[in-house]
């Protein structure tokens, strides 16, 4: 597949992330992901928000579904998510309703294989239960607590399990970031701290500096010359 950059909204004030998303739109960006802290402070309104100002651009929900998949699939897709978020650390059934409310409601699903003993068998075990995308991901908390832990290190074998698309994010650096379409992760995710404070989870430089730098980064993440 072609390479789709997806900027993780992970804001917990909405009109800062409308602001965001404009400049990052601008930019190049492909998706737009409404984040679990935005999901948290605004609800499902900043999905609605998200989809309504930017109806051609794909919406990622990701409330990081572990139970209730059928329901909180079908909430989401409801309010104009293109793409909801399971955790493969649910029941089995949580995933196959979140696929079965996705199928319904003509939309997809990602699955997160966060802390999972065997990324890889999980990854299988994703696939085999209707999952549309991987996500190999690092968590906030797990990254801060060990330091240099990358989704690097298992990203080959992850890769190399599923004929599905992956996703690998968590604590990259730009660099990392821009080569991971090369690696055979072509859903490429730009976020904290590019665009979002890492801390105060605020947008992180003035908007001129970060629309060039979010467009320098498409380019390189897909290859372009620099216009």
């Amino acid at each position: 597949m072609s390479v789709i950059v997806q900027i993780s909204l992970d804001l917990t004030d909405l009109y800062e992330a409308i602001k965001t998303a404009e400049i990052a739109v601008m930019a190049g960006v492909d998706w737009l992901e409404a984040g679990t802290p935005l999901i948290l402070a605004e609800g499902l309104r900043c999905v609605r928000e998200l989809k309504a100002t930017f109806p051609d651009r794909k919406v990622v929900a990701d409330l990081k579904t572990m139970d209730a998949g059928y329901l909180e699939t079908e909430m989401m897709a409801k309010a104009g998510a293109d793409l909801t978020v399971v955790m493969s650390r649910a029941h089995d059934e949580t995933v196959r309703g979140a696929v079965r409310a996705a199928r319904d409601y003509g939309t997809q699903v990602m699955a997160d294989i966060m802390l999972e003993p065997d990324l890889p068998a999980a990854a299988k075990r994703m696939e085999a239960l209707g999952a549309d995308y991987i996500i190999h991901h690092i968590g906030y908390d797990e990254r801060h607590a060990k330091v240099g832990k990358s989704p690097l290190d298992e990203l080959a074998s992850v890769v190399g399990a599923v004929s599905i698309p992956v996703q690998a994010v968590g604590g990259l650096t730009l660099d990392q970031a821009a080569l991971l379409p090369s690696l055979g992760a072509p859903l490429v995710v730009i976020g904290a701290p590019l665009v979002i404070d890492d801390q105060a989870f605020t947008p992180s430089t003035s908007a001129d500096a970060l629309e060039s730098a979010i467009r320098t980064f498409v380019q390189r993440a897909k290859g372009l010359s620099p216009a």
